[in-house]
């Protein structure tokens, strides 16, 4: 890494961390007044526009979407891979209003976790996994029917680039049990934005939007059958977009 990189990663982080610390402040103290969807606005999509153009400039990190005309009317489950910080940030701006699943313990964070407890989000204690998944079938299924898309990393935590994890059904079974589609995206963020370190690469994160996914039927095994279609989409998905290797073919070489 050169001096000057590392000079701009140090300007990003400066600047990210400060005015977290002013907004999450403000927002206290503004934010309990306003209506759910303007409050929405006003802590995260506000800031996490803010916190991207940070990226855009400091770190010369840009975005492509692909596929945007597949999000439904209706808000759902988005189903994402999970690689790194960036995600989180942009996925809350580009869906409004949104919750999405976190640690119970960052809500004690003083002004960051007090503003992250008025946006409805889905605390759960790791600690306790029976518990942790009829808490998100209950608060999951109430914010879907208050029109709030409801984002779930089937993988639990960030993968590093070039590897999977295994997709857990939570966001399946909330989605097939809501009579609702599950969203599947996938990305190519840890490649830029790596999960260990403060270290970052130039170029351009690469977004791709699938075609919603209905359960064909109910009970488990439709929500196992849909939970297996998304990881394979998102598993294809990110050999295209470079994030794991190509799949070797198993068709026989013609010989020579």
């Amino acid at each position: 890494m050169s001096i000057l990189q590392a000079i701009r990663i140090f300007l990003f982080y400066l600047l990210l961390g400060t005015s977290s610390l002013l907004w999450c402040t403000l927002s206290f103290f503004i934010a309990p007044f306003l209506p759910f969807r303007a409050r929405y606005r006003f802590i995260n999509v506000y800031w996490c526009r803010f916190a991207l153009v940070l990226v855009r400039v400091f770190l010369n990190i840009r975005v492509k979407v692909t596929g945007a005309e597949n999000i439904p009317a209706q808000p759902c489950v988005i189903l994402s891979n999970h690689q790194s910080t960036w995600e989180t940030f942009f996925l809350s701006a580009y869906f409004q209003p949104l919750s999405q699943v976190l640690k119970r313990e960052l809500l004690f964070v003083p002004f960051f976790g007090w503003a992250m407890a008025m946006l409805r989000p889905i605390a759960i204690d790791r600690d306790n996994p029976k518990a942790a998944l009829k808490q998100v079938a209950a608060e999951g299924d109430k914010l879907l029917k208050d029109g709030v898309w409801v984002l779930i990393f089937p993988e639990g935590t960030r993968v590093p680039f070039g590897k999977i994890g295994k997709f857990s059904r939570g966001g399946t079974a909330l989605a097939v049990n809501a009579n609702l589609p599950v969203l599947p995206i996938a990305h190519n963020a840890g490649k830029y934005w790596p999960k260990e370190g403060w270290g970052k690469r130039a170029g351009t994160i690469e977004v791709v939007i699938g075609e919603p996914m209905y359960a064909e039927g109910t009970g488990p095994r439709a929500i196992a059958a849909l939970n297996d279609r998304a990881a394979a989409w998102n598993e294809q998905t990110q050999r295209e977009l470079g994030s794991l290797p190509a799949q070797a073919s198993n068709d026989p070489q013609p010989v020579t």
